[in-house]
């Protein structure tokens, strides 16, 4: 499966946009949002997935674009997959994760 990635310098003019129409999910741990966290994102830890899972259809829309972040991207890659086999059509992953866009985007973001 071919999965569709955005890089930060993209992430960064969406945020700035806005859009509603836009749902951002970040796949990271809380401990790990609670020292790097993009306000504009949802916080749906992986290793809570049997809390969230049946309920994802009703928190998002499939049909909308969908865009992941994680640490570096390889978690966020994998939600992006299974997002796909539930049905949802515009995924997208942030290379790099938040790591990544604390290097080039906004370096007043903590690095861990």
């Amino acid at each position: 499966m071919n999965l569709s990635s955005i890089n930060v310098q993209e992430l960064e003019v969406i945020l700035r946009e806005e859009n509603p129409e836009i749902q951002l999910i970040d796949v990271r741990e809380e401990r790990e949002a609670d020292i790097a966290f993009l306000p504009q994102f949802q916080l749906f830890p992986l290793s809570q997935y049997e809390q969230w899972s049946d309920k994802i259809k009703t928190v998002f829309k499939p049909e909308l674009e969908t865009i992941v972040i994680c640490h570096h991207g390889i978690r966020s890659a994998n939600m992006c997959q299974w997002l796909i086999s539930q049905g949802f059509t515009k995924v997208k992953n942030v290379s790099g994760g938040i790591n990544a866009y604390a290097v080039y985007i906004d370096s007043s973001i903590p690095r861990y």
